[in-house]
């Protein structure tokens, strides 16, 4: 252990623990783990304060980080400043909640897609208008054969949205023109981000964006997701690599183990910053 602290570094120090302090009185609205900011928020709270957030309130986006999306950030500063920008964060993985319970924290799993069956299931109106900006016809139609929706404002955007500053603009204008209580982007990640942040410039978009993936593929029958045991057991990964192994096996048996070396990074860091903590308390008295 380092035996002295410089000034700067102690003034930081100190100001930090009071920090963790405070957060561990009051309760912190956020819990970091693994270099990213979760709201400490349940599953039905979470639907609760989406549900209740006025229609002609200021846009806001929700943004589901899993495995994947923890691996990039870590590389990507163009994740990093878009998910600063979400009004609300929420785990996506039930794999990251069980290397964050091996870790002693608490990360409570909202997954995008049971969000979005929540929202059309228990919120959602059948004649209230309703936005999604990705999917094709079948996510359309069966969206609507499932929850007889009348009025859902569909929006196309191209291929390679990432690279394509005017189409995202495009998606946002849409999003401004069609005003909703919710606006489903489903384009992928990072590109349903950088269109809820193109919402975010425009200033005069309401509602709230949720960035959830594959989200109604899954309820609109296009596409199957895992059974519950499967859900539950954690092991939803697999039967999606099993369904698409020529576009998943790189996500979960490449990209997706570079988490445990984010993990274990993590980890020596937390330790390092336990050391400095006790030493300042120590000097403390």
């Amino acid at each position: 252990m380092t035996a002295h602290l410089d000034s700067e570094k102690l003034n930081a120090l100190s100001t930090d623990v009071v920090w963790k302090s405070q957060d561990r009185r009051q309760g912190a609205r956020h819990i970091w783990f693994l270099n990213a900011a979760f709201d400490r928020i349940s599953a039905d709270i979470a639907l609760k304060r989406i549900a209740e957030r006025p229609a002609k309130q200021d846009f806001a986006f929700v943004v589901t980080p899993n495995v994947d999306h923890l691996v990039r950030l870590q590389g990507e500063t163009v994740l990093a400043r878009l998910y600063a920008q979400a009004w609300l964060t929420v785990c996506d993985s039930r794999v990251l909640e069980l290397i964050a319970e091996l870790s002693g924290e608490d990360v409570d799993v909202t997954t995008g897609s049971d969000l979005t069956e929540a929202l059309f299931d228990q919120v959602i109106e059948p004649d209230e208008p309703v936005v999604v900006i990705g999917g094709d016809d079948g996510v359309i139609d069966g969206l609507k054969q499932r929850y007889g929706l009348s009025d859902i404002r569909w929006h196309q955007p191209p291929m390679g949205l990432k690279s394509n500053p005017e189409a995202i603009a495009e998606c946002a204008a849409f999003v401004a023109a069609n005003p909703s209580r919710f606006s489903f982007i489903c384009v992928g990640s990072p590109q349903q981000e950088l269109v809820a942040e193109a919402c975010l410039e425009r200033g005069d978009c309401t509602g709230v964006g949720l960035c959830v993936g594959a989200s109604l593929d899954f309820l609109s029958g296009k596409a199957r997701r895992a059974p519950q045991w499967m859900q539950q057991a954690r092991l939803e990964w697999l039967f999606r690599l099993a369904e698409e192994p020529g576009r998943m096996w790189k996500r979960y048996l490449v990209d997706g183990l570079k988490v445990l070396a984010l993990w274990w990074r993590w980890r020596q860091a937390r330790t390092r910053l336990h050391h400095l903590e006790q030493d300042l308390l120590d000097r403390l008295g």
